[in-house]
């Protein structure tokens, strides 16, 4: 694996930074009490959920859009 690479793109490559992402993303809305998703629910409300942690993301989704003319 080519670490300095990964570090220089600010990739993370321990797991630690994967299961804390994993927890705050997935875990504290996918496994609140009386939860129940379909499969495309989850997927929408997870893709939500990373465009709201990943800084950069809803400004990139709505140059998209407005590209598209919507």
């Amino acid at each position: 694996m080519d670490y300095a690479n990964y570090l220089s793109r600010n990739i993370p490559i321990g797991s630690g930074v994967i299961e804390a992402a994993c927890k705050v993303i997935i875990k504290q809305r996918m496994c609140s009490s009386g939860m129940r998703w379909t499969d495309q629910g989850a997927k929408n409300i997870l893709i939500l959920r990373c465009f709201n942690e990943t800084k950069g993301k809803w400004e990139q989704f709505w140059k998209k859009v407005s590209k598209m003319g919507y």
